[in-house]
């Protein structure tokens, strides 16, 4: 199961509302929230998901974190503001929608899965390089790619104006153009750059995987559903 820890009452107040941490502590001097049908006035109480929250006598909805998973059309930027272009976060109908963020972006021509939270530990163990969490993604390429290729990556690939080669890779062909790429680094556009140094180059790129949460076939493009207490879990538990 995911780890839900009991959290501060000003951070768990603020997930589920438009108030700010100050604000929320303001709220809790002045005695407007409750925990559980009694008053609370110390904002760094501890809170649990089953606690029942209320400010000003309304109920406010789960205090726990939040994580989705959103199948990414292309023309979506990975950003939480963009002024030229609409973002993943556009697509998700969820309250205070501003306060999550995304743990490993795609570029703006990619698509595919992305994962979406508040929850920044867990996020922090997919994006941070010390975790080498495992990407997959399928690519079109321009030109046929022969069985040779499976072994450089494997080796590791020098990349233009870089000084180390990029780690083991698993490349898998699909067709004489098609490939499934697992890589697990986030280099600036590293996939495409990585098929570039072999004199290639990829037309289509799309996220299947991210270290053990699949894409759901399910899903339509453009839309999201939560993730499951186990797709939650296995980022702690898989990724060392």
């Amino acid at each position: 199961m995911a780890d839900r820890k009991p959290q501060r009452l000003d951070k768990a107040i603020s997930q589920v509302t438009d108030l700010s941490r100050a604000e929320v502590k303001r709220a809790a001097k002045q005695e407007r929230i409750t925990v559980n049908g009694v008053a609370v006035t110390d904002p760094a109480s501890k809170v649990h998901e089953s606690d029942e929250l209320c400010l000003d006598g309304e109920l406010l909805g789960e205090s726990g974190p939040r994580y989705f998973m959103v199948n990414k059309p292309l023309g979506y930027v990975c950003a939480t503001k963009d002024g030229e272009h609409p973002t993943v976060l556009d697509l998700l109908d969820e309250p205070n929608a501003h306060k999550l963020h995304i743990a490993g972006r795609l570029d703006i021509d990619t698509t595919g899965l992305v994962l979406v939270t508040d929850d920044g530990q867990w996020s922090h163990r997919i994006t941070s390089p010390r975790h080498h969490c495992d990407k997959t993604y399928y690519a079109h390429l321009a030109e046929p790619i022969d069985d040779s290729a499976i072994d450089k990556f494997a080796k590791g690939i020098w990349l233009n104006n870089e000084k180390k080669r990029t780690k083991p890779a698993k490349l898998e062909i699909l067709y004489r153009n098609e490939v499934r790429i697992t890589i697990s680094e986030g280099r600036y556009h590293q996939v495409k750059r990585m098929f570039a140094a072999l004199g290639n180059r990829v037309l289509e790129l799309h996220r299947e995987r991210i270290g053990n949460i699949d894409l759901d076939d399910d899903l339509p493009e453009g839309d999201y559903r939560p993730l499951t207490a186990d797709e939650i879990a296995s980022v702690t538990a898989e990724i060392s």
